[in-house]
């Protein structure tokens, strides 16, 4: 293991040949934020979503993600074969979270693992700064075609606010009331900029969301697909990408950033980089093509890598005691079969219920059936096991609907998400009771 001192480099491919490498982050005597900015060759930020931190945990790309390293504060997992070509440079900042300043740290550092080995530490403390509130701790840049690690420690007595200047982000003012956050300016400039194929579905949507009394909710979105053998079919036709373009519509109205988080489930799960704006017009096939469809269809294990994904502490097993956070999560699981796994299923659906987080599920066969009054139900169904799950005793609150269609592209965009919305408006109003969301 090498100690960096301020200044000094070394080539990354001399402690990850892969490209791939962690970096876990700590400090003592302060609270800090951490935060990683995809820059271009200018030194400036790429983009909005290209700024990885606790409110936007992953890059579009999946080459940086917030992690949780043992040992660590905080972390971010690096795999520089998956950033764009146009991003030369990733900045590992820290800022004061809260009152304070730099040199009130007793001690920090950032480090330098590959695999669960540490390679290089590069080791920080308040008697390097002053009245400075945030720190670039290191970068990670190109160089003749080859990535390099530089331990950096320079301090900007602005805070967070002077480190997204300073790489060339805005910095958003308080607004009037009547006024649209610049977030959401941005946001619409990018859906028309970059997939206007978008822009009828995020119309539709919004009028959606606007009856259902939504108009100005946020949540997280993730869309939990089968990639069973017998979905093959549905893939090859285009209509789950149809759909899953749909979905990123309904996450642009509940999150400004732009994409939806993916899970894979067969026999295994696989969890791709995000759907984003970006890569939305060819996502589906891009996915599928690195994962082939599976053998097995297994819901549980499904679930509990979403679960784990968004609410680590539990790691996918049992939460006795409710947990609240800020915003909810959505899930849209889709699938065209039963599951090899009920037992566990039905576990994880009576944990989750303790969780700030919703299932919807879609089944793709000849049956429909819906719980909402206003939605025509009807009584015969080719997933009884789903309707089981929808009346699923043992839970803390009701935290899934599900309805099937013949076909992913069986309704209308304005259909679809007033059936998106049927039951997850009064499980909000369950979950504020019963203190999941704060």
């Amino acid at each position: 293991m090498e100690d960096l001192s301020r200044g000094q480099r070394l080539p990354l491919a001399g402690i990850a040949p892969d490209g791939r490498i962690d970096i876990g982050l700590s400090a003592a005597g302060l609270r800090l934020d951490f935060a990683c900015f995809g820059l271009g060759a200018d030194g400036k930020l790429l983009d909005e979503s290209y700024m990885t931190f606790f409110n936007q945990p992953r890059t579009p790309c999946g080459g940086a993600s917030l992690t949780s390293i043992p040992g660590d504060l905080s972390g971010f997992s690096i795999d520089t074969g998956l950033l764009p070509a146009n991003i030369d440079q990733l900045a590992i900042t820290a800022s004061v979270d809260g009152d304070g300043t730099m040199a009130q740290l007793s001690g920090g550092y950032l480090r330098l693992l590959a695999g669960s080995e540490e390679k290089a530490r590069f080791a920080f403390s308040g008697n390097d700064f002053a009245q400075e509130r945030a720190i670039m701790l290191g970068n990670l840049y190109r160089k003749d075609g080859q990535w390099r690690f530089m331990a950096v420690g320079q301090g900007f007595n602005g805070g967070l606010d002077a480190l997204v200047a300073h790489f060339g982000g805005a910095v958003a003012a308080p607004a009037p009331v009547a006024t649209p956050a610049p977030a959401r300016i941005s946001l619409e400039k990018r859906i028309a900029s970059t997939a206007p194929h978008l822009a009828s579905l995020v119309k539709h949507a919004t009028v959606s969301l606007e009856k259902a009394g939504l108009a100005d909710h946020r949540a997280k979105v993730a869309l939990v697909l089968d990639i069973s053998g017998s979905m093959g079919t549905l893939y090859r036709k285009g209509l789950v990408q149809q759909f899953a373009d749909r979905i990123l519509a309904l996450g642009c109205k509940f999150d400004d950033d732009g994409e939806i988080d993916v899970f894979l489930f067969g026999k295994h799960v696989h969890q791709p980089a995000p759907m984003s704006l970006a890569n939305a017009r060819t996502y589906i096939r891009d996915v599928v093509q690195a994962h082939p469809l599976e053998a097995d269809t297994c819901y549980g294990k499904a679930m509990e890598a979403v679960r784990r994904f968004y609410f680590p502490d539990a790691n996918g097993g049992e939460r006795k005691s409710a947990l609240s956070a800020p915003v909810p999560v959505f899930v849209m699981f889709v699938t065209d079969g039963s599951t090899s796994d009920k037992a566990l299923t039905e576990k994880q659906l009576r944990w989750a219920s303790q969780e700030p987080i919703f299932w919807q599920f879609m089944g793709i066969g000849k049956g429909k059936k819906s719980k909402s009054k206003k939605l025509a139900a009807f009584a015969h169904s080719d997933f009884p096991f789903l309707e089981q799950l929808d009346d699923l005793s043992g839970r803390l609150i009701d935290n899934a609907d599900f309805f099937s269609v013949e076909s992913p592209d069986e309704h209308s965009d304005s259909e679809l998400y007033d059936l998106l919305m049927a039951e997850y408006p009064g499980w909000i109003k369950l979950a504020k009771q019963h203190r999941l969301l704060a």
